[in-house]
């Protein structure tokens, strides 16, 4: 159990016999009054989203999922297939399960695939990803890391504000919990 202000994004939690993913969460202070976490969970089984508040005071069931390390194989549609290193079972999860992450998925990056009873629920990403630029407009001659930034598309189509000397074919390193540029690996 943990208390209502300790619930974040991607938490798994146990309300009222079902298990949800908390898709966002907003801590609120009314002028009066206590203060509240406000946040938006999706039911694992049907897919059903909704809002709920916490008081503050509140606590909340956070459920532990079994972890198990797989390899991104292949899309087919909107299935996303995954192996088992070990005993090289293969699974498919709906784009809707993997929610966020989806745009982090590579052709053979290893991950977590999280599961509840047995059933795969979700993925944890690793921290950060390395993807290579295949859009962006060209660099600035001169053009140092400042407070500017460019928006530029990676492989997998995600869209990813990068500071104006990174070209078009550079690899990078983004944030998977953000989606934030973090550094250039290689030119």
């Amino acid at each position: 159990m943990i208390q209502a202000t300790q619930v974040r994004k991607g938490m798994y939690i146990n309300h009222g016999g079902d298990l949800y993913r908390v898709v966002s969460t907003e801590h609120v202070t009314p002028g009066k009054g206590r203060g509240m976490v406000q946040a938006k969970i999706r039911q694992v089984k049907s897919g059903a989203i909704m809002d709920h508040r916490f008081r503050s005071g509140d606590r909340v069931d956070r459920v532990v999922l079994d972890e198990t390390e797989m390899e991104y194989l292949y899309q087919d549609g909107d299935t996303y297939h995954f192996m088992n290193g070990e005993t090289f079972e293969q699974i498919g999860l709906s784009g809707e399960t993997l929610g966020d992450a989806v745009p982090y998925l590579l052709p053979n990056i290893r991950l977590k695939v999280q599961s509840w009873e047995g059933r795969p629920v979700g993925i944890s990403p690793p921290l950060t990803v390395e993807m290579e630029v295949t859009e962006t407009e060209p660099a600035i001659k001169g053009a140092t890391a400042s407070s500017v930034s460019k928006p530029a598309t990676m492989e997998t189509g995600l869209i990813v504000q990068v500071p104006p000397f990174i070209n078009q074919g550079d690899v990078i390193k983004v944030d998977t919990a953000s989606g934030a540029y973090v550094e250039r690996v290689s030119k």
